[in-house]
């Protein structure tokens, strides 16, 4: 039985992820699933993504988190349309939570929407939401380990950003080896280091999004 509702649960979301992808399809609006752990940077990664693209294209967030605003009024300075949703303990985004939160938003003057996922490395890989790509953030100070222990997510990601590379001297962390394991797992991964405290990386982040949208850099 367990099975079955599972399998119900996760059809059911898949039918309003694909309504949601048809949406914004003809809005012609791409959408990254932006994933990773607590602590791992995406608030700081989307406030300099943001900082970086306001003046190119527009750009919105559905910002995801068990309780609180925080997020969205960091990115709510950013001067960007932005929809919180607070799952009560929830430890993902689901499909039907990112369609009612689009009806808070003006789908046609959208080019870019990100929706920041819970800070999670498991649930939120499992839960197509509509989106184009999911990226995922993996922090330096979090060990070269997390490939292999929670390879879903880094399968399931057109890209993965290392971030915090500024703190790399002051860990064990193996670059080398996170980089070949996280090919291994997914070969073709584009992979990006980045600081938010050091502006490194950010540019080639950017302009990533921006070639998956065919907007000139």
């Amino acid at each position: 039985m367990e099975v079955k509702v599972m399998k119900n649960i996760l059809g059911e979301n898949d039918k309003i992820a694909e309504e949601n992808r048809k949406l914004f399809r003809e809005k012609n609006i791409f959408v990254v699933n932006l994933m990773g752990s607590p602590g791992s940077g995406k608030t700081s990664l989307l406030e300099k993504t943001l900082s970086a693209l306001s003046e190119k294209i527009n750009v919105a967030v559905i910002e995801g988190d068990l309780f609180t605003a925080k997020d969205a009024e960091r990115i709510e300075r950013q001067n960007v349309s932005v929809v919180q949703i607070n799952t009560a303990g929830g430890c993902h985004l689901d499909a039907p939570m990112i369609s009612r939160a689009a009806e808070s938003l003006d789908l046609d003057k959208i080019d870019l929407l990100i929706v920041e996922n819970v800070g999670n490395l498991v649930c939120p890989a499992e839960f197509d939401v509509g989106e184009n790509v999911k990226a995922v953030v993996l922090s330096i100070t979090e060990g070269d380990d997390k490939p292999l222990k929670y390879p879903l997510i880094f399968k399931e990601s057109a890209v993965t950003l290392l971030n915090k590379i500024d703190l790399l001297e002051f860990t064990n962390f193996n670059l080398e080896s996170a980089r070949e394991d996280l090919t291994t797992l997914h070969p073709g991964l584009k992979i990006i280091e980045t600081s938010c405290t050091k502006n490194l990386g950010l540019e080639d982040w950017t302009n990533w999004l921006l070639e998956q949208i065919n907007f000139p850099a």
